[in-house]
């Protein structure tokens, strides 16, 4: 943990607020989707559709919750909105009906968004410009060892089976989020930003356009998320020779390969340009992993299925380090100071918008088309990576909006 935390400070207290909060998310993602219908009698058909409903709402959150956290303070907001996350949580704990488990779920998936949000602000104000980056890499290794080890007591409820054991999971998600607070309390806030002058858009990011095409080509890239979670393991069971537990082997490559590697690419990514640069090349290693994933559809036995999906899943997680650091570098750098809060509510819908229609397409695509399926997201992938240069050589010439104070 020293290797992946922050040195003592600020950043570092971010990351145990990270990590608290990470255990309890592993383990709810574990036992989440089994929990809503084995105990909640909800059909899959109901959760996927509430679930659908809910990051879409949470992704109208982010850029008016991150507003809020520039105008009242990123540590404030993130305090109250940890506080309503595991209101939300415990409010699974009685949920028993659709409309009910719907509105739990957008409440839980709105507040996660602000959160996020106001995260992201805490930490522009906190890190020098020049080492957010590097302080965001870190998060995320810390974000990804958490995962690993909740997922694994996750799995514990999962063995057991009852009620009271998925309630149970709930419970210490719940008071994850509470432990979070009390974590994030330590730090100093952030001054918040001045009013914004008369004439002056409210929220400057709606009409930041080389943003939204910044964020539109990386929700493109972020499509490798559900490709991990869901699209790679329904091909491995219905499209190939591997066996099942094999998608449960690569997520746990991917999660040791960030906390182990993602700090250390995203050094050299240290303004736009290296951002571009490291984007570009993720898009070329997710076209290679999606080639050599469409290979392991092909009648070559058991034991070269096994190698070739773990050669591209390799190859996917090093693409996908590449994008986040790079992501991260873009969505700070290219936001005016006093309005980080919005710029990352913004940016963070990228990831949300992947999990909405990553589901779809995915499923659409892979089992539907095969190869041509893989080649085409792999073509995606490769476009948009190589489209990032320009768009951000052009906000080069664009100057970003500025806070300006009343008189």
């Amino acid at each position: 943990m020293n290797r992946i935390l922050p040195p003592a400070g600020p950043p570092r207290v971010l990351a145990l607020a990270q990590l608290v909060n990470s255990l309890g998310d592993g383990a709810y993602y574990a036992t989440s989707a089994l929990f809503f219908t084995r105990i909640v009698g909800l059909s899959p058909t109901q959760v996927g559709l509430g679930l659908t409903l809910a990051w879409g709402a949470g992704m109208l959150a982010g850029v008016p919750m991150g507003h809020l956290a520039d105008r009242w303070g990123p540590r404030r907001t993130a305090l109250l909105l940890a506080l309503l996350t595991a209101a939300a949580l415990s409010a699974f704990l009685v949920v028993r009906s659709f409309p009910a488990f719907l509105v739990a779920a957008c409440a839980y998936a709105c507040c996660q968004a602000g959160l996020t949000s106001a995260r992201q602000a805490l930490l522009a104000g906190l890190v020098d410009p020049a080492e957010r980056t590097a302080m965001r890499a870190r998060l995320q290794s810390t974000l990804n060892a958490g995962l690993a080890v909740g997922a694994g007591l996750g799995g514990l409820a999962l063995s057991v089976d009852t009620e009271a054991a998925y309630l149970a999971v709930f419970v210490a998600d719940a008071v994850c989020f509470l432990a979070a607070t009390l974590v994030l309390r330590g730090l100093p806030e952030v001054p918040p930003a001045p009013p914004v002058a008369a004439g002056e858009p409210r929220l400057a990011v709606l009409r930041d356009r080389p943003y939204a095409l910044i964020t539109l080509l990386n929700a493109v890239m972020y499509l490798n998320m559900p490709l991990l979670s869901l699209g790679l393991p329904l091909w491995i069971v219905h499209r190939t020779e591997a066996p099942a537990w094999l998608a449960a082997a690569l997520l746990m490559v991917y999660m040791i390969s960030v906390v182990l590697f993602q700090v250390r690419l995203a050094r050299p990514v240290t303004g736009p340009s290296t951002a571009a640069t490291a984007i570009r090349r993720a898009g070329l290693l997710m076209f290679a992993a999606c080639a050599v994933y469409a290979l392991s559809g092909a009648p070559i036995g058991t034991t070269a299925a096994i190698a070739v999906l773990l050669v591209a899943a390799v190859i996917q997680v090093f693409g996908e380090m590449m994008q986040g650091a790079g992501g991260w570098e873009l969505s700070f750098a290219l936001a005016p100071d006093g309005r980080h809060g919005q710029y990352q509510g913004f940016y963070g819908m990228a990831p949300q918008i992947a999990r909405m229609l990553g589901p779809l397409l995915l499923t659409t695509m892979l089992l539907g088309w095969g190869t041509a399926g893989w080649l085409t997201l792999g073509v995606a992938f490769l476009l948009s990576g190589l489209a990032i240069t320009p768009v951000v050589r052009a906000t080069a010439r664009v100057p970003a909006p500025q806070v300006k104070v009343p008189a």
